[in-house]
């Protein structure tokens, strides 16, 4: 059996994720899997990781198939007729395409208190800069 190892003793680990033509699911399965803890020994579900993963060039994500138009993203606004509908070709025209990204992660982390815990560690910019060089990131290869 695996020993119980408090989250303050684990070791604060940095992934550095390239989103230069990634597919966005496949991206997002493997950074959740990161943020949760999985490829770890230690796995514990119920403590946080302490992964913190850097994802670069996000307005250059590809999707398969026709998802680029054909996928909706919906949001309502608490008023009745009050649903918003986007497609992610008009989210990643925005002045956020990050969102893309970090809503697709955000569905595949576990809907429990860890989850915003998780999801700061998740650190989404647009272009190849990062102010994050200092943690020395370990560059993460993802196979499309």
């Amino acid at each position: 059996m695996t020993p119980h190892i408090p989250s303050h003793q684990l070791t604060e680990r940095w992934f550095l994720v390239n989103a230069d033509g990634q597919i966005v699911g496949k991206m997002a399965t493997t950074i959740a899997k990161l943020l949760m803890g999985k490829d770890q020994p230690q796995f514990n579900p119920a403590v946080d990781a302490r992964t913190n993963v850097v994802v670069i060039n996000a307005e250059k994500i590809k999707f398969s198939g026709k998802k680029l138009e054909d996928k909706k993203y919906y949001h309502h606004s608490g008023y009745p007729g009050g649903t918003k509908v986007k497609t992610p070709q008009d989210v990643l025209g925005s002045s956020s395409p990050a969102r893309v990204l970090i809503h697709a992660v955000t569905g595949m982390l576990p809907k429990n208190k860890l989850r915003q815990v998780m999801l700061k560690r998740l650190k989404v910019f647009v272009g190849d800069k990062h102010p994050h060089t200092g943690q020395n990131p370990v560059e993460l290869k993802i196979k499309n």
